[in-house]
Formats: structure tokens, C-alpha cells, sequence
């Protein structure tokens, strides 16, 4: 067990480098601290906003259940449409 969340803590080191990298290889001018890694996994460095929190954490009327992370890398739940999908929302 330990070995595995080991690779796993290394993976998601790797991945925020791969992004800062990918980011800092632009001009200065050209940086949106936000995109996507190898076309598929999502990065975004800008500071969250509650509008940002609540467009991919609480959105019970958008179909996706699985969504960029609001800062970081990667993706998180849509709370608000598994609330949905439960009739809870």
C-alpha cells in the first residue's frame, strides 16, 4: 500500500511540474497558468474564484459529473449533479 501511493504522490509531482513547465515555456505575455497536459489532463494555476468553485463543483444542470480541478491538477466531482442525479437537488 504504501508503495503505491508513493508512485502515486510522484505522478501528481510530476504532472504539476509538466504543467508550470508547459506554462513557463511561453512568453510572459502569452501565460494563462490554465490548459491541458498532453491534450488531456487539465491544469489551472489562477487563484479560484467562487464563480470557478461553483461552475465545477456545484453545477447540478451541467451533464458532467467529473470536472477540471478549480486549482491544481486534474479533475474533481461535480457534487452538484450527483446531488441531481440522486434528487437530492
Amino acid at each position: 500500500m504504501k508503495k503505491s501511493s508513493t508512485i502515486i504522490g510522484l505522478g501528481a509531482v510530476a504532472a504539476v511540474g509538466a504543467a508550470v513547465a508547459s506554462e513557463l515555456r511561453k512568453p510572459a505575455e502569452e501565460r494563462t497558468w490554465q490548459g491541458k497536459l498532453g491534450g488531456v489532463v487539465p491544469y489551472d494555476f489562477r487563484p479560484p474564484t467562487t464563480d470557478r468553485l461553483r461552475e465545477r463543483m456545484w453545477a447540478p444542470d451541467d451533464d458532467a459529473i467529473v470536472k477540471p480541478h478549480v486549482f491544481g491538477v486534474g479533475w474533481t466531482v461535480n457534487v452538484g449533479r450527483l446531488a441531481r442525479k440522486a434528487g437530492v437537488a
